[in-house]
């Protein structure tokens, strides 16, 4: 069996954090063979940084997604094609700089990971992630890879959704992210794909996905502009726990999880 744990989107220092504290809890809980993490809000809620990047990893992350916020970082555009397990999306224009995909070898075998981005209501000029998704997905296979994990960051949950039917089957698992906040319909597909349309974010539990309250509320009262500071404590992880068949790669369980913690 192989056990793949996916953490939503890490939101600031407070995120960063409660992400640290959690992970050897569910290492020894869970003994995954790959941890995979959304980071692209680490750095002060917009995008990472290559140190960041080489925190996650000191601490246990196998991979990091990103999404919109991928180049908010100059720091992580010049030096992102050195970091081969830091994945901008896939289906960006083919010109920016960095992979989208990376096949992590494991005692269980190879494992891909592969990071998307939807096109609704979303500011980059993206390429149709379903193909892009699909072609990529079939490469893996063909590489040998026994899971495959697919983070689809979007806006959108029809278009979350919409992905997970396309690759069921295909994929180990489709996990969204983007909207912070988790959603109730973790599930396996009929052709053996495990799905979620978001699995949540880690960092503040009292703000507005991630962000100070108060601020959030007095910008929509208003409708003025405000700063949005990064939320504070407690702070929490969020996250889905995917078991699969090593001969196959389909999905044998997901477990949605949710964990706080006090500073």
């Amino acid at each position: 069996m192989i056990t793949l744990i996916f953490l939503g989107d890490v939101v600031g220092e407070p995120g960063r954090l409660a992400l640290y504290r959690a992970l050897p809890e569910l290492q020894a809980e869970f003994m995954p063979d790959a941890i995979i993490v959304n980071g692209e809000n680490a750095a002060g809620g917009r995008g990472i940084t290559p140190r960041i990047a080489e925190e996650f990893f000191a601490n246990g992350i196998s991979a990091i997604t990103l999404g919109d916020h991928v180049w908010d970082q100059q720091e992580l555009a010049d030096k992102i094609d050195t970091m081969p397990r830091v994945l901008r999306p896939l289906n960006l224009q083919s010109n920016n700089p960095g992979s989208g995909s990376v096949l992590l070898d494991t005692p269980k075998g190879k494992i891909g990971v592969i990071s998307l981005i939807g096109r609704t209501f979303m500011r980059q000029s993206a390429q149709n992630p379903f193909l892009v998704g699909m072609d990529e997905a079939k490469r893996m296979v063909a590489e040998g890879a026994v899971a495959i994990l697919v983070d689809m960051h979007g806006e959108a949950t029809s278009e979350k959704i919409s992905m997970a039917l396309h690759l069921d089957g295909s994929v180990t698992g489709v996990v969204g992210t983007h909207t912070h906040v988790q959603t109730a319909d973790a599930r396996i597909l009929p052709l053996g794909t495990a799905a979620i349309t978001d699995v949540g974010m880690c960092g503040s539990r009292d703000g507005v996905i991630g962000r100070n309250a108060a601020d959030v509320l007095q910008a929509q009262i208003t409708a003025m502009p405000c700063k949005l500071n990064i939320g504070g404590w407690p702070a929490g992880v969020s996250g889905v726990v995917i078991t699969a068949d090593e001969s196959t790669g389909h999905a044998l369980s997901i477990l949605p999880f949710n964990r706080y913690y006090d500073r």
